[in-house]
């Protein structure tokens, strides 16, 4: 199993731009001496928790102080963005990666976000598709020039009458283009149905466990109805741990710290004005952080995460990647350094990993 992070960033709204970016920065280097495999960066434009508008001038800066982690948009929300502008600053920021990037798309989960769009969010998901095709097709097409009938950024011409000076002239580093992931997160996901149909890598975010296994049935539902053979290795699954050197103090540092907050103060709130609180606790029972912390997240020990996580890990049949959310613990960074650490030292080496290599495929 391979380590990541989710870094959506999350930070308390007193926190500024520059200290937040600051402190994803710090915990990006910590990963990537740790050996963590990837890092995927949010785009939000109005949450106050979530300040980070563009995860490409972050990704930007993170490639000039790491040396392996690979980096991701997770996600470039494609409804908000004119297609061809972002076709070429992904491009640009794959050559510059030289093989560290991959490419996640989202439609947009928050109202306000479409509403400062003007977008109606009844065709978010027409607008990502068509946006993908056009991003797609950008990257494939010939120097000669580019012609699209687009349903909602217009009539897209331009015939190249000059070569010698003009030209479709950015194209990705890795070929036909990075890789993309798409992300899903209700029961039996129709986003990652449509990522099996189109050989995405599958995102499962982090709301219950108690379903995830039904996530992976619809992403291969859709690769067997597209004719591919869907590969668990590339599974993407996103989980809140916190591990310390004891199931005390790891407790207190979840539910008393950022990650206790965040979730107090924002999640919550949010979760249960979208109903989506009903996914993550019996009936009859509050969604509060002490709840999740003792029944949804991995909080503990060594020890003790790991004898969780082997639990959810074999419940859902095996996946590639466990991808951590991070938290802004900068007012006491050693108790997140160190929480990075043991997961990927004491944790992983622990766990009991299943052969998840599809019949057929190379190991």
């Amino acid at each position: 199993m391979d380590l990541g992070l989710i870094v959506m960033p999350n930070h308390p709204p007193e926190r500024g731009v520059y200290e937040g970016a600051q402190w994803d920065l710090q915990v990006l280097q910590w990963a990537d001496q740790l050996g963590y495999k990837e890092a995927w960066f949010g785009e939000h434009f109005t949450i106050k928790w979530e300040p980070h508008c563009a995860p490409d001038i972050l990704i930007a800066q993170a490639l000039m102080v790491t040396e392996r982690i690979k980096l991701c948009a997770g996600a470039h929300l494609l409804p908000y963005h004119h297609p061809v502008e972002l076709a070429h600053r992904v491009a640009l920021l794959d050559q510059l990666a030289r093989g560290r990037y991959m490419f996640g798309i989202g439609t947009g989960g928050f109202r306000t976000d479409a509403d400062l769009f003007g977008i109606d969010q009844r065709y978010s998901a027409a607008m990502t598709m068509e946006a993908l095709e056009i991003i797609e097709g950008l990257w494939a097409a010939d120097d000669s020039g580019f012609t699209y009938d687009s349903k909602y950024w217009g009539r897209l011409d331009f015939r190249n009458e000059d070569p010698e000076r003009t030209g479709l002239f950015i194209k990705p580093f890795q070929q036909p283009g990075p890789p993309i992931g798409m992300a899903g997160l209700s029961p039996r996901s129709s986003t990652l149905k449509l990522a099996g149909k189109r050989g995405f890598y599958p995102l499962s975010l982090n709301l219950s466990h108690h379903y995830l296994a039904s996530h992976w049935e619809a992403y291969e539902e859709g690769a067997v109805e597209a004719g591919l053979v869907a590969d668990r290795r590339n599974w993407r699954v996103s989980r809140d741990i916190f591990v310390a050197d004891t199931d005390e103090e790891a407790m207190r540092l979840c539910v008393d710290g950022m990650m206790g907050r965040t979730y107090r103060e924002f999640f919550i709130p949010f979760f249960k004005a979208g109903g989506l609180d009903r996914y993550m606790v019996p009936d009859g029972q509050e969604l509060t952080v002490e709840w999740l912390a003792k029944n949804a997240w991995l909080v503990g020990s060594p020890e003790s995460v790991a004898e969780r996580l082997q639990e959810q890990y074999n419940a859902a049949g095996g996946w590639g990647v466990t991808n951590l959310q991070t938290w802004d613990y900068s007012d006491n960074p050693e108790a997140w350094r160190n929480c990075l650490e043991l997961l990927a030292t004491e944790v992983v080496p622990r766990l009991e990993l299943r052969d998840i290599t599809p019949a057929g495929a190379a190991a």
